[in-house]
């Protein structure tokens, strides 16, 4: 069973027949977390860093920004029974898009303020492919843990 997390938006699970998939990672981030003592994982699609530059949009869905979806989406895992030190953790996306000259570094910004959240709760990052200039999608097999990215022209590969 495919489960589809769209653009700002976030899905955990622990049925062990799911895969969660998420398209289209550009400038946004996806975030792969994954417990396998309890098979229990998820994943986000966030697309900007700082939820104060919309606190309306922010309330209305917390998944479009870093900020406020981050921590919101650990503790749907943990509400599964996920535990922060058994976490594998995998990041993806934060290309340069849409945006040559750099001016607006949308990919970086979501990046460093991944970081800066991550680094506050002493949660470390297994396996990363940021950066760039190319469209990734990133997949969870929750019966194995395995994360998946796929790039156009260069294949799927498991990280």
């Amino acid at each position: 069973m495919k489960i589809i997390v769209g653009i700002a938006d976030m899905n955990v699970s622990n049925d062990p027949a799911a895969t969660i998939i998420t398209h289209a990672l550009g400038s946004c981030i996806g975030v792969s977390i994954y417990d396998p003592a309890v098979r229990v994982g998820g994943l986000l699609h966030f697309m900007l860093p700082d939820s104060t530059i919309d606190p309306q949009k922010a309330l209305k869905n917390p998944w479009m920004f870093a900020d406020s979806g981050i921590p919101l989406f650990f503790k749907e895992a943990y509400q599964l029974g996920a535990e922060k030190k058994r976490l594998n953790v995998k990041v993806v996306g934060g290309s340069q898009i849409l945006d040559d000259s750099g001016f607006f570094n949308i990919g970086k910004r979501n990046y460093m303020t991944l970081r800066k959240i991550f680094w506050a709760n002493n949660i470390l990052i297994r396996a990363e492919e940021v950066g760039g200039n190319v469209n990734r999608t990133l997949s969870l097999e929750l019966s194995t843990g395995k994360v998946w990215v796929k790039t156009s022209g260069d294949g799927t590969r498991e990280i």
